[in-house]
């Protein structure tokens, strides 16, 4: 099952991805889950309506929203991916993480904004967890039962304010940066497998990220566990699990984007989250 956020007719609210359209779960609720999040934190498949039986509308009737438009937190981790050729003894001990804000945040379809202070906007391709039961101290055997679902972000990194000093915040929190979507799927109906999940990044087209999640660090169980126990993880919460080696600045030369690039990533079992570059006006 797909689940996804939106607005119709200036009404916020989510459903089920049912063929070419979605069904209307905030609509269908009657105000019991008026969105994806509170579903999450006090909703259970029972109180899904019996049946689905079709679409109320299409996507062309809607604009998307992030996937979990308000969530408490959004935890980023870096530097997570093994590397061809990488030095072992430099493989960090402890995973390097930061915080992204949700007004950054935009959705598939959305454009990525190229900020007018900066012309180096980058693109890093990565899985997001969707944490669906709340927990601290959670323990790694324990973790993956915590998790509701995976999608899929673009982590729009502006590299000379996030080089201002050794924390990240600025360059990963400018306004329109943070693509998320286009929704999430179910964990039950993803399980994670030793090869992990393919992931691509596009740019225009042209591949410029493909890797594996099974080459990540750490791992997704580790992360929950290393996460919770110095935050209480609660419903809605986002992991984002890290990118590869491909992305604008680790290319030489560089290639930040520009307005008018198309920027794609997809995973597979998910799908493919794209947003084309504008210019902050």
């Amino acid at each position: 099952m797909k689940l996804v956020s939106f607005i119709k007719d200036q009404r916020s609210s989510w459903g089920i991805v049912h063929g070419d359209g979605i069904a209307d779960l905030g609509n269908r609720s009657a105000g019991l889950f008026p969105d994806l999040r509170s579903f999450l934190t006090a909703g259970s498949p029972k109180d899904l309506p019996g049946s689905v039986t079709g679409p109320d509308f299409g996507f062309d009737e809607v604009r998307l929203l992030p996937v979990v438009p308000n969530p408490d937190k959004i935890v980023m981790a870096a530097l997570n991916y093994h590397e061809a050729g990488s030095d072992p003894a430099r493989t960090p001990e402890y995973p390097v993480l930061f915080l992204r804000l949700p007004c950054s945040q935009i959705a598939d379809g959305d454009p990525l904004i190229q900020p007018s202070q900066s012309e180096r906007l980058d693109f890093e391709g990565e899985l997001a967890v969707i944490i669906g039961k709340a927990g601290r101290h959670i323990q790694a055997e324990q973790a993956m039962a915590h998790v509701a679902g995976y999608s899929i972000y673009n982590d729009g990194s502006v590299r000379d304010w996030q080089k201002h000093s050794h924390q990240f915040t600025a360059g990963k929190n400018f306004t329109g940066t943070g693509a998320f979507g286009p929704w999430m799927v179910e964990a039950e109906d993803l399980p994670v497998h030793e090869r992990g999940f393919q992931l691509t990044t596009r740019v225009n087209g042209v591949e410029k990220q493909r890797t594996s999640t099974a080459r990540m660090i750490f791992d997704i169980p580790y992360l929950i566990a290393y996460i919770s126990t110095f935050a209480p993880l609660v419903a809605g919460d986002v992991i984002v699990t890290g990118t590869c080696t491909g992305f604008g600045i680790t290319r030489k030369p560089p290639e930040f984007l520009n307005p008018g690039d198309f920027v794609e990533v997809e995973i597979e079992g998910i799908g493919t989250l794209s947003n084309r570059v504008e210019a902050e006006v």
